[in-house]
């Protein structure tokens, strides 16, 4: 099982190269596209947001699905943010960047 209990252990695993490898599977399986926004109609690719890979079933409460692609999508910031209820845009998110 992925330690993912501490916020020191969830910034390993965002570093580790398997969260990289299925980070890239899923932008790839959803074309580089925002999935909520796609929903709506609007198109919001990499070339016009930062696109972030989000855990459906929250990594901290739900590690065993950590690497789960069936429990990953891809989500601009801005959605990504609204999902979480995030209204601070300074505060620093390790799920965003690509290590």
């Amino acid at each position: 099982m992925i330690d993912v209990s501490t916020p020191q252990a969830r910034d390993k695993f965002y570093h580790s190269g398997d969260w990289k490898r299925v980070r890239k599977q899923v932008l790839e399986r959803d074309h580089n596209e925002c999935q909520w926004c796609k929903a709506n109609g609007l198109v919001t690719t990499g070339r016009t947001a930062t696109l972030e890979v989000d855990h459906i079933k929250e990594l901290q409460y739900y590690p065993e699905y950590a690497l789960d692609m069936a429990n990953l999508r891809t989500l601009c910031h801005d959605c990504h943010n609204i999902r979480h209820d995030r209204h601070n845009d300074k505060q620093f998110d390790d799920e965003i960047f690509e290590f």
